[in-house]
């Protein structure tokens, strides 16, 4: 069995003033609901788990109004020539680096347009890099090698509200004149550098402080409707329908001649014609050119 290497103990000032910031954030509060949690049975301890995540939709739809904001911002960033760019540390680093790359296959845009930044670099979507999330100059060099601009909008996402990888690089992108806001589960000040706070109020997790879990959840669908919202907004789906989407499998170019089978009720053969006939090139099929 691999072991893990502890890290260096940090002072005691350092810890201290850490755990005062957590005895204020719910999500590192016991979770009376799950305090029994080992002495119960597997299906036990999934029923309590599903119990707790079926809470999270209504604190994501609380949080539509500020996520509007979020998306007008991404919409008015992407048609003046700049990208929604999301940066976060651990979990919801990757949730934002996992959002961006499922944008260019869905939605057939480049992989420019919608941008995930994780403290870390690379290396922290697998396995995690000991003191990124507290690295605030590392921050700063992370935004200039992503030539983060005026053009931009950028969106931290932090579980905590604070990590401070995050918050300076909302700091920096503001100074730059980039759009700026913080998606968070727990409530903090709304600061002079964001232009929206986004606040998903999970409460504490079923393993306490494991923000993986119904933070990661929440963060998860919020992520997912900035990004689909905006890409309705940009005029990337008909109907309902991603007529942009890549074909670069099985799957998707099947997806493609059932949708032009289905919106003008042709047969299969006669639909891959269409499709052949406009080059792959769907909303041509769609329209019969």
């Amino acid at each position: 069995m691999n072991e893990i290497m502890s890290p260096t103990l940090l002072d005691l000032d350092t810890l201290r003033a850490s755990i005062e910031e957590m005895d204020g954030l719910p999500t590192e509060q016991p979770n009376e609901l799950s305090a029994r949690l080992d002495t119960l049975t597997t299906a036990e301890i999934l029923g309590v788990i599903h119990g707790e995540d079926r809470t999270v939709s209504d604190a994501v739809e609380a949080a539509i109004p500020a996520l509007t904001e979020v998306v007008e911002a991404a919409v008015t960033s992407i048609r003046n020539g700049g990208r929604l760019v999301y940066v976060g540390a651990g979990t919801s680093g990757r949730l934002g680096v996992l959002d961006a790359a499922e944008c260019p296959p869905t939605y057939g845009v480049p992989p420019t347009m919608v941008v995930g930044i994780i403290a870390g670099g690379e290396k922290a979507l697998t396995i995690a890099q000991e003191g990124a999330e507290d690295d605030e100059q590392q921050a700063i060099r992370d935004l200039e090698a992503h030539s983060i601009s005026e053009k931009d909008t950028v969106l931290g996402i932090t579980a905590r509200g604070k990590t401070p990888w995050v918050r300076s690089f909302l700091r920096e992108a503001n100074r730059l004149g980039a759009w700026t806001g913080l998606l968070t589960c727990n409530p903090v000040d709304k600061t002079e550098e964001l232009a929206t706070l986004v606040t998903l109020e999970v409460g504490p997790e079923v393993v306490t402080g494991s923000t993986r879990m119904k933070a990661g959840l929440a963060t998860k669908m919020a992520l997912t409707m900035i990004s689909t919202a905006t890409m309705v907004r940009l005029g990337r789906v008909k109907g309902n329908r991603m007529v942009h989407l890549m074909p670069n499998s099985t799957k998707l170019q099947a997806r493609q001649v059932r949708m032009i089978m289905e919106e003008r009720g042709i047969s299969l053969e006669t639909a891959y014609d269409l499709l052949k006939r406009a080059d792959g090139d769907l909303e041509r099929a769609l329209r019969g050119d």
